[in-house]
This record gives structure tokens, sequence and C-alpha cells, in this order.
């Protein structure tokens, strides 16, 4: 009875997914709206493998090629699975001919240009009346809005990432190297039940610290360096993130008071970031702590991302974001402080906005 409950509720989150879907492809004038990133087909048809998606007012065709065909039948139960055996451009404009679309919306962030040119090319020598017209964005800004079952996995995701960095913060002392400690995080994860890692697991030590994006190497930690830690887990597709900064014996009184600063900054928007909000205006709650205190040239990304699918989507947290804020959204919260050659700090937790505020639901120790 449990399964059947679970499948019930998997197919009303799809059929509400494509209604909302639906209104902003109509909204848009389109006849359709051909999907490929594996998100978006994850998102709205259940499918885990590689393919392409069409959704019209009337159509949810899955077109897969043999190695998917079972797979997709299996995941998507209620679609259209047709099995392809060309590229895009040789399968698609018969296809679309067929069904009378004019007017047919394509992710213009994942399709290349060979690809759009060969598509191109296909529909004039067939005479065909299509207009392609690029449409990124859409499906990812209904993804942006988690619905309870989304919050349930992102949450198991958090607190496994909790429970993984407490374990794997014992077992690092002086002398372990940065890969020992980003091998044994990812092995608890495992453990612990997550699937495949949502990102490389980075551990970075001393000056590598000052690395935002470090990849873990050879170099042994140091007693009195910072160890910057961001990782990760995936629960049956949802993901979390997680950076904590530590510092083996005592910090010296630079990184004291950075680490303080980047803790404040923090703070900061935790505190206040409401549903009202621009994603720029949340993220200048905590740039103004760091320019403050005068480190605002070694703050060099935005304050977040979204959570859930993919490990960074909308909305997009920095100065120059254009995203609006708004309840259901899930992301992250990570100032950060860089000082080349010398090391960084950077601490993160995830949030979701509740009722014009945020919740944070990653719990580890700061």
């Amino acid at each position: 009875m449990t399964n059947e409950i679970a499948e019930g509720q998997n197919r009303s989150s799809s059929m509400e997914r494509l209604r909302k879907l639906r209104k902003s492809i109509a909204e848009k004038e389109l006849d359709a709206l051909l999907i490929s990133q594996p998100e978006n087909l994850r998102y709205l048809s259940g499918f885990t493998g590689s393919g392409w998606l069409l959704i019209s007012k009337q159509n949810t065709i899955l077109a897969v090629d043999f190695l998917y065909e079972e797979q997709a039948k299996i995941e998507s139960p209620g679609f259209e699975i047709i099995r392809i055996k060309q590229e895009l451009h040789g399968w698609l404009p018969g296809l679309v001919s067929d069904l009378g679309w004019h007017k047919l919306g394509f992710e213009a962030n994942l399709v290349s240009y060979d690809s759009h040119n060969r598509l191109s090319a296909a529909i004039t020598a067939r005479q065909i009346n299509l207009e392609l017209v690029p449409a990124a964005g859409i499906v990812e800004q209904l993804r942006s809005i988690k619905g309870p079952e989304e919050l349930v996995l992102i949450t198991k995701a958090a607190r496994l990432a909790d429970a993984a960095f407490e374990q794997a913060n014992k077992m690092i002392r002086p002398g372990v190297t940065e890969k020992e400690i980003a091998w044994e995080i990812e092995t608890i994860l495992r453990q612990k039940g997550s699937e495949g890692v949502p990102f490389e697991i980075i551990v970075a030590s001393g000056p590598n610290a000052a690395l935002p994006h470090a990849r873990p190497t050879e170099k042994a930690i140091r007693s009195g360096e910072p160890v910057l830690i961001d990782m990760g887990a995936r629960i049956d597709g949802y993901c979390s993130d997680l950076s904590r900064t530590l510092f083996l014996g005592r910090a010296n009184k630079t990184f004291q008071e950075i680490y303080d600063v980047v803790l404040k900054a923090q703070a900061s928007a935790i505190e206040g970031t409401t549903s009202e909000m621009t994603a720029s205006q949340a993220d200048r709650l905590a740039r103004t702590v760091i320019d403050q205190a005068g480190y605002g040239d070694a703050f060099g990304h935005g304050l977040g991302h979204g959570v859930g699918l993919a490990v960074h989507e909308f909305p997009r947290l920095g100065l120059s974001s254009s995203d609006s804020l708004a309840d259901g959204m899930v992301f992250t919260l990570e100032p950060g402080i860089y000082l080349a050659g010398q090391g960084g700090v950077r601490i993160e937790d995830m949030a979701v906005l509740e009722n014009g505020r945020l919740r944070v639901l990653s719990k580890a120790e700061k």
C-alpha cells in the first residue's frame, strides 16, 4: 500500500508540473517545447536516462534510442515513448510536421550551434513550416519552487551531509592529505546512503583554501592552517551542499578575524533575507558586512545558488542577479573571504524560504 501511495503522489506531482509548464508554453505562444536537460527530463517525466521530451497542449512524447527504451517505459508511465535511430535533425522535422506544430521552443543553452544548424537545414530542405524559438529557463523556473515531496528529499540529503561531515571531522589531523580526507568523506557519504556525489568534494588546506574551486591534492594538512571543506550528498536525485572551514590548533589573528566576519555576514543574510527581496538584495546583506570589514575585494563570488535536482540552479544569488525570491525556494548562503597565498574561509548552509523567512536546513557544527 505504501508503494501505491508513493506512485500516486508521483503521478499527481508530474501532472501538476505538466499543467504549469503547459501554461508557460501557452503564454509564450509556442505549440510545443523540446527538452533535453537531464534534470528537466527527470523533473517532468521521472525518466533518468538520456533522450528528448516534447510537451504540447495534447502531447507528452519521450523520444529515446534503443538503449533507454525499456527504462523509459518503466520510469515514465503515461508518456508516449518513441524509439529514435538518428540524430535530432533526422527524426524531429518529420514528427513535428505530422503533429502540425509551427512554433517549437527549445533549450537554447543546451542545443549546440552545430545541432541547430543541422536541424534548421533539415526543416528548410523538407519545406516544413516550423519556427525554432529559443526558450531556455522555462522548466528551470518551475523547478526553483520546491514541492513538499522535493523538500523531504533535499532535507534528507542535507542531514546526510551533516552526518558525514561530523564523522569526517574526527579524522582530520596533521599529516593526512587533502585527497585522503576527500576520499574518506565520499566513502562515508556512500556508506550512509548517498547516490553519486553531486560534485567533486573540495578539501583545501593552507594556501589552497584561497582557491574557491580548489581540488584536493597530495598536500598534507598542517597545524595552524585553515582547512576548507565543500561537500554534498544526493538522495533520489536531490542534492545538498555544505561548506565548513576548520583550523587544526590555534588560528592566527588574521584568520580568527576573517572567520568571524564570514560568520557574521552569513548570519546577516540568514536573518535578513525574505521572500519580498530580489536575489541581489539578499547578496548585498552579506556583502555589506564583508565590505565594511575591509575584505570586499576578497569576496569574489555570489552569496549562493538554488539547489535541487542540480547542485546549481535557480535562483542565483549575486550582485548582478535579476532573480526574485519566493517561498518554496531552496538555496545556499555561502559568503567567503579568500587571501591569495594564505588561505580562505567559506561557510555554507542550505535554507528554504517559508512564510517569507528562511529556515536553515544544514545543521553541521560551525
